[in-house]
């Protein structure tokens, strides 16, 4: 058997990344790209309803680099998938025109569940043992909670997410005790509703995906620079969770930037992501959260494989 380089793109409401992989057998045997740009996509769609045209630009252009890297490479087969933003944006056509112009392909727009499914197979397709598994993904625009064994038996998508919640609540920099309040009492509220779906009780681990955890867990374990390997299957527990994200809605966004793991453009809605996550671990109680390096990029590319 012959392995196949195949690319995946994901256009999210914060972040636009790629990976490229030869793969065989369904697994990855390869890996010769893994890149993330934040564009911000998302900017101003929960208020609007629509791409802001700066925001529009700057993910096209992304994706225009990303051609180029596909093209550089290789890739005999590449899939594009958008998510919470585009599901939500009016003007979506815009971005469906750009990825075919630029990738040759057309774009997937994931539902929420089919964005879960997704998620959770990247997540967990390299985990050793079969404990049941909740696994949390924090976006931009949306969090999905999937909780399965090997496969997903029950997901949700909640409309709660980074950037989502930073254009809500925090509007001061830093945050006001107010403005943090309002945001948890708003995260709470969309979380109570989880248990009407799945139990995440029965998880026996839980495994967080996604830019807002693995900055987290970085911040958490005291790393001087960002380094996959060292995040990927650490875990943090409920109170080394709650100390990130108090520190970093006290902080300023500049203060933020200055972080050494913080990726640039991350750092006005990582207060958000943060007290997400904390409200998250509250709510259900969890006692620890192990970050995983591996994600919906991840499904996508074993998707594309399966076909």
């Amino acid at each position: 058997m012959t392995a196949s380089r195949l690319a995946a793109v994901d256009v999210g409401t914060n972040s636009t990344r790629l990976l490229v992989a030869d793969v065989e057998g369904g697994r990855v045997v390869a890996e010769h790209a893994r890149e993330m740009i934040i564009t911000r996509l998302g900017k101003g769609v929960d208020r609007t309803g629509r791409f802001d045209p700066a925001a529009l630009r700057r993910t096209l252009d992304a994706l225009a680099g990303y051609g180029a890297t596909c093209r550089r490479l290789g890739v005999q087969r590449r899939r594009v998938v958008a998510t919470s933003a585009t599901r939500d944006a009016g003007n979506r056509q815009a971005l469906l025109d750009g990825v075919r112009a630029l990738l040759g392909v057309d774009t997937e727009v994931l539902s929420g569940e089919a964005e879960a499914a997704t998620a959770y197979r990247g997540a967990t397709h390299d985990l050793p043992g079969e404990e049941r598994t909740l696994v949390v993904d924090i976006g931009g625009g949306s969090t999905e909670l999937i909780l399965g064994t090997r496969l997903p038996e029950a997901m949700v998508s909640l409309d709660l997410g980074c950037v989502r919640l930073h254009e809500r609540h925090l509007h001061t920099d830093p945050p006001t005790a107010a403005e943090v309040a309002a945001l948890r009492a708003d995260a709470a509220a969309r979380l109570a509703r989880v248990t009407e779906t799945l139990d995440p009780a029965a998880a026996e681990r839980v495994v967080g995906v996604a830019g807002t955890i693995t900055t987290v867990t970085a911040i958490g374990l005291g790393l001087d620079a960002y380094d996959p390997r060292r995040i990927h299957r650490s875990a943090l527990g409920a109170a080394e969770i709650a100390a990130v994200a108090e520190k970093l809605a006290a902080m300023t966004v500049a203060e933020r930037a200055a972080i050494p793991v913080m990726a640039k453009g991350r750092e006005d809605v990582i207060a958000a992501g943060a007290l997400l996550l904390d409200e998250l671990v509250r709510t259900f109680g969890f006692r620890r959260v192990i970050a995983s390096e591996t994600d919906i990029l991840d499904g996508v590319l074993l998707g594309l494989a399966d076909r």
